[in-house]
């Protein structure tokens, strides 16, 4: 198939041709699944937030203006869905001993790190420890890359907010690696 802009797509999917979708699917499934690895970590919950993220932008494509693009519009999805994973995860852990878990799971995350001597497993075990906010604004700028300004627009927030939260999200990474690497 020749090169289709994602307003042709639309407009396509729009009009009864649901196949073309996974034109959409294709393009743009590693940019959702590394935001959505880099919110939740790589765990089952991912691949589910992943697909929802897609069932949900299908489902509310008739309401997408095209006032961003649509890879922003997806990001957003995935980003939220993440967020309601997030707290859905809180909700559980405080039908349980929230410091007890925390520290078990800080425990395990330093075990594992020790293990498989893996960077990028204590980086993304690091990731979780942060507030969602911040670790939202630290997936979107450095992890994937978006300019400050491009963070804000999908976030809905200020750019100062995108830059103070970043200077936190940033400041909480030196202490959470710091304790890890300078025991």
């Amino acid at each position: 198939m020749n090169q289709i802009n994602d307003k042709e797509v639309i407009e396509k999917v729009l009009n009864g041709n649901h196949e073309l979708f996974g034109v959409i699917i294709k393009k743009y499934e590693k940019s959702v699944a590394s935001t959505i690895k880099g919110m939740l970590g790589d765990c089952p919950e991912a691949e589910e937030v992943g697909q929802d993220t897609f069932i949900r932008c299908f489902q509310s494509l008739n309401k997408f203006r095209g006032d961003s693009s649509l890879k922003t519009y997806l990001i957003r999805i995935a980003l939220n869905l993440s967020l309601n994973e997030i707290k859905k995860r809180k909700r559980m852990m405080n039908r349980t001993s929230r410091l007890e878990d925390f520290n078990q799971v800080a425990d395990k995350v330093e075990d594992i790190a020790h293990e498989r001597n893996d960077l990028r497993d204590l980086i993304h075990k690091s990731l979780e420890r942060l507030e969602p906010k911040q670790r939202s604004v630290l997936v979107l700028r450095i992890i994937e890359g978006y300019s400050t300004k491009e963070t804000a627009k999908i976030l809905g927030v200020p750019v100062g907010t995108v830059l103070s939260r970043l200077y936190r999200a940033q400041e909480n990474m030196r202490i959470i690696l710091g304790s890890h690497w300078y025991k």
